[in-house]
């Protein structure tokens, strides 16, 4: 009857094994060594930001998306 406890820490679905997965990927591209060879310019101007700044809003914005999904979607 007793089943082992699990950690918490671990994704228990595949639905959080996927927004794991996705969440660090994201985050990865928003690490120095990522950043720094992808993204680290200042032309072209988009929607009248840098490049750079650019680039890092859309990949912070991927980041909620996964943690609003996540929330939606596990609870």
């Amino acid at each position: 009857m007793n089943r082992p406890m699990r950690p918490h820490w671990l994704p228990r679905s595949a639905a959080g094994r996927t927004a794991t997965a996705v969440f660090l990927l994201l985050f990865a591209l928003a690490e120095p060594p990522i950043v720094h060879g992808l993204a680290n310019r200042v032309e072209p101007w988009i929607v009248g930001v840098p490049f750079l700044y650019a680039y890092l809003l859309s990949v912070y914005l991927g980041l909620v998306a996964v943690l609003i999904w996540a929330a939606w979607r596990l609870h």
